[in-house]
């Protein structure tokens, strides 16, 4: 007479059962990873007079923190991950040389490039008259009639010293087909702004239309 054992057979088929759900879990996990979006790689290139605060704006997103000093900049690349939207972005910032009407537009500044931030300063004239200019030499170097771009006017909480009001900035940024907004690279939010709103404009190029409502993580 032969005995069986129903614990060994209910193990082994536990185990069975067990081994199906691993499985089936893992197959799970894997598509969901294949479902998430790869980052996109963007080059930005940060433009503008001497001493307007582009260091100290892209410093301020970078690293979070205000530079006051000034040290003449030769050209610094930073790179940074944000999430914006739900979609990774892996960022290349470029910090250009400080340029003026006669400066020669290097041909690096137009290759592979994605977007544009251009920067004023508010308390300065002469650096709203050369932001125009760069436009004009921008767009004769890159070939296109509009890129992405936004035109920044900085150094918002000097009130005392302000000399361009804030509706001739965002009329030349208008003309443009440009976004705009002031800041201050003192705060890091308006900093964080200003290069969600150039990834904003990259993705509209794109024909990713996104809307502007939604959260920018710094990562």
């Amino acid at each position: 007479m032969l005995v069986f054992d129903v614990s060994i057979f209910a193990t082994a088929r536990a185990f069975r059962f067990s081994a199906v759900s691993t499985v089936r879990h893992e197959t799970r996990g894997q598509r969901d990873r294949a479902a998430m979006p790869q980052p996109k790689y963007r080059k930005i290139a940060v433009l503008g007079y001497r001493s307007v605060g582009k260091s100290s704006l892209t410093i301020q997103f970078v690293e979070g923190q205000f530079v006051d000093s000034y040290d003449p900049t030769i050209e610094n690349t930073f790179n940074k991950m944000v999430s914006v939207n739900g979609q990774d972005f892996n960022l290349q910032l470029v910090d250009t040389a400080g340029q003026d009407e006669y400066s020669i537009f290097p041909q690096s500044h137009s290759m592979d490039i994605h977007g544009y931030v251009l920067v004023y300063s508010v308390t300065s004239l002469k650096s709203f008259e050369v932001v125009q200019v760069l436009h004009e030499k921008l767009l004769d170097m890159v070939g296109k009639i509009q890129v992405p771009i936004i035109l920044v006017g900085n150094k918002k909480d000097l009130h005392m010293e302000r000399v361009i009001k804030y509706e001739e900035g965002k009329k030349l940024a208008d003309s443009w087909k440009a976004a705009f907004m002031e800041s201050s690279a003192k705060e890091n939010q308006t900093a964080v702004e200003v290069f969600k709103r150039v990834i904003l404009e990259m993705e509209n190029a794109d024909g990713n239309a996104t809307s502007q409502g939604k959260q920018c993580k710094v990562m």
